[in-house]
């Protein structure tokens, strides 16, 4: 299995819009090192049956080309915010590589949310052609496993402070973006679990949404994976400083970071 952490930037982005030039804000982050410049959260999942994307965010296409992801064979939405499905647009030229609908997973208030705001990508295909992006919905709940991919993906709930996210858990693989509260069925499906890639917006203070360091570190120690990576960060989690500040175990991810050697 290989895991490619496409972005592992906030919901604006590092650097943010604005700036005293208008070349961006970068907050605490140094604009000289290159791991500092984050684009929104997403990662590809990638074993023998095929890849499966988490979320479209806003920067889906540059990310695919960055980190050279030829196709995509399933996509799992963890929620509906914006930076995390705006990109799904983009999913057509996935449709035509893959030469059909793709299979789509989410619990039914993140589907109810995507079919709003997207509805034409889950009308029926017309073939030959995907002049729009074409979506087969699945509607799954937190405690299912998936069969995504070829991949065997257990979900779990996760509380984002104003709604709930999915975490999910491939093999020794585990992902938890955009939560703030994880209850004991969370843990429970992330024990022994070999690297964790987790959200953490900002060093401090404690945020209503979403993790901030001291939080992270704590669930990392909990959950004693052999490898703890951070994403989701802001402005002013920079990459240098973390580096030097972590306890070991725990580091800071950045787009295109390649996870590999966890167990099946």
């Amino acid at each position: 299995m290989r895991v490619v952490l496409l972005g592992t930037g906030a919901s604006a982005g590092v650097p943010m819009i604005g700036g005293a030039d208008g070349s961006g804000d970068w907050g605490a982050c140094d604009p000289a090192e290159p791991r500092n410049r984050r684009t929104r959260s997403s990662i590809a999942v990638t074993g023998e049956g095929g890849t499966l994307l988490v979320d479209t965010g806003p920067d889906m296409r540059d990310q695919l080309l960055a980190c050279r992801i030829p196709r995509v064979d399933a996509i799992l939405f963890t929620h509906a915010h914006a930076d995390h499905i705006t990109g799904l647009d983009d999913v057509r030229i996935l449709n035509r590589i893959a030469g059909r609908p793709l299979d789509a997973y989410a619990t039914g208030r993140t589907l109810k949310e995507l079919e709003r705001r997207f509805d034409y990508a889950f009308r029926p295909w017309t073939p030959p052609n995907f002049y729009r992006p074409v979506l087969v919905p699945h509607a799954i709940e937190p405690g299912d496993t998936v069969p995504a991919a070829g991949l065997a993906v257990r979900t779990f709930d996760q509380d984002h402070g104003l709604m709930h996210t999915l975490g999910l858990r491939i093999g020794g693989f585990g992902y938890s973006t955009d939560v703030v509260r994880l209850d004991e069925a969370a843990f429970a499906t992330l024990a022994g679990v070999d690297t964790w890639v987790v959200g953490c917006f900002q060093r401090g203070p404690a945020h209503k949404t979403h993790a901030h360091l001291d939080l992270a570190i704590d669930w990392a120690r909990r959950i004693g994976a052999r490898r703890t990576v951070l994403t989701h960060m802001g402005t002013d989690m920079d990459w240098g400083w973390l580096r030097a500040h972590l306890p070991p175990g725990i580091e800071p991810g950045y787009d295109g970071l390649v996870l590999e050697g966890m167990p099946p």
